[in-house]
């Protein structure tokens, strides 16, 4: 007894040691800055807590300057600079809110805020408008059947492109089955409303939404680096790679019937200070746009795809953006003509670092709370398998169950494990948590073994026995492929 004590302890050790070279740790902003040396330092100040973040670009723009810096690495291992492309998520819906304004300023417009949406079903009767300032009633992100509704989880829980293959049809045909919700008329936030939108834009105008926007806003302005990459289309050279903040690497996202809402849109820092720029020199096509027009809350309004927040010593005019792996932040303060950009690979927020350079914000501590169900998946699924296990054993010991069973908890505790590295959150749970989870595991395995030998097959209906085999068997392969 003694002498299995010893093995179980030493195999134990050695799998907690070997786990621990390969548990989960979040990314970590190392290494020296590019671009202006004291603009980077104060970037990596604004910070703080550097975990959770991979690379991080900037550009501080003030009347008459802009300065640019790079802290922490693409995720390739090679420096961020302020001309590397970050996907930009929703800071697009800024660009789509920008073409409305410019449209409808154009001499002999074809085009009027309060025109309604040209699609069939309820949702045509909204208006320009009210899809611009979030106003529309319509859902975030419609989900019109339970397969997509599976698909959307699998994505999240994957890392998985959600949009993949909704193109401007499957986009236009949604919209006809949509309606708008009782909250017409006030601000809710809606990803399908503003794709909508910029599709329903570049409809009027005969053009695709990317040409639309390449023609009116980001050819004037000379934004050359600010690209769309829908389905198919090669990602823009030297992007950085995403992830989340606990480091698990996560796919662009690109169907490109949401391009304008900001899916698929990739830019540079550099490059988005050109349009802050534009906005202090007033030369920015569609500036209007910026202007608050509707309340949005406590101290905010929103115009077309822009949003103003009032802070105790400033206000700001901004968007934001965030995709699977990727945080995205431009904001202007249009009373002293100052803006910042923020671009990160990580799915980490960026927004309180943009706000502390424009010294709108404190310093301080300013990680983002983390949803509790990711810390008791991290904690919980770590060790339940291992505890099923035990159970399983205590039962073989008693002669009350069969191997059939005992390799059933077997196979699901290592399941088990592998869904606790995949959907846990290790940025705020130490990765040496599942590390333990391991030796644990492996302590099961250990006081199972023995127990095999004395066991029969299957104990009771043997077809029940094989067929609940096979079914739990073929649950732990799907498991396995989903998350992986």
């Amino acid at each position: 007894m003694r002498h299995r004590i010893v093995v179980i302890v030493v195999i134990a050790l050695l799998a907690g040691v070997v786990a621990l070279l390969a548990a989960p740790r979040p990314p970590h902003l190392r290494g020296p800055g590019t671009g202006d040396a004291a603009l980077a330092a104060d970037l990596r100040a604004a910070a703080g807590d550097p975990d959770g973040y991979r690379g991080l670009a900037v550009a501080l723009i003030g009347p008459g300057s802009v300065r640019t810096a790079g802290i922490g690495d693409r995720g390739d291992g090679r420096p961020v600079t302020a001309g590397t492309p970050f996907e930009i998520g929703s800071i697009g819906k800024a660009f789509t809110g920008m073409l409305l304004a410019d449209l409808a300023a154009a001499p002999g417009p074809t085009v009027a805020p309060d025109d309604r949406v040209g699609v069939d079903g309820p949702a045509g009767d909204v208006t320009l408008a009210e899809l611009a300032s979030h106003r529309s009633g319509l859902r975030s992100v419609p989900v019109v059947s339970a397969g997509q509704a599976l698909r959307l989880y699998l994505a999240t829980v994957r890392g998985a492109d959600p949009y993949a293959g909704q193109d401007r049809g499957w986009l236009l045909r949604t919209a006809g089955t949509e309606r708008p919700g009782g909250g017409r008329g006030t601000v809710h936030y809606s990803n399908f409303g503003a794709a909508l939108l910029g599709q329903e834009l570049a409809g009027r105008a005969g053009v695709t939404y990317p040409e639309l926007l390449r023609g009116r806003l980001l050819g004037p302005l000379g934004m050359a680096h600010t690209t769309l990459h829908p389905d198919g289309v090669a990602l823009p050279a030297g992007h950085a790679t995403g992830s989340t903040a606990a480091g698990r690497q996560v796919s662009p996202w690109r169907g490109e019937g949401w391009a304008p809402a900001g899916i698929g849109m990739w830019s540079t820092a550099a490059d988005l200070a050109r349009l802050v720029t534009a906005v202090h020199a007033g030369t920015a096509p569609g500036a209007t746009a910026l202007e608050p027009r509707f309340d949005a809350g406590p101290g905010r309004r929103v115009g077309y795809g822009w949003f103003t927040t009032r802070f105790d010593n400033a206000t700001l005019t901004w968007h934001n953006g965030g995709t699977g792996g990727f945080r995205s932040y431009l904001a202007v303060d249009r009373a002293t003509g100052r803006g910042v950009v923020v671009l990160g690979n990580t799915d980490r927020d960026v927004d309180a670092i943009g706000r502390r350079l424009l010294d709108v914000t404190p310093a301080g501590s300013q990680r983002p709370p983390h949803p509790p169900m990711a810390v008791v998946l991290a904690v919980g699924l770590s060790f339940l398998g291992a505890a099923g296990l035990v159970m399983t054993v205590r039962l073989a010991a008693r002669g009350r169950t069969d191997r059939v069973r005992l390799a059933s908890s077997a196979v699901w505790s290592v399941v088990m494990l592998v869904l606790a590295f995949r959907a846990g959150d290790w940025l705020t749970v130490p990765g040496a948590v599942w590390a333990l989870g391991v030796a644990a595991t492996a302590v099961a395995l250990c006081l199972a073994v023995p127990r095999w030998r004395g066991l029969p097959l299957t104990a009771g209906r043997r077809w029940w026995r094989w067929t609940g085999a096979a079914v739990s068997a073929a649950a732990a392969l799907a498991v396995v492929l989903l998350v992986t």
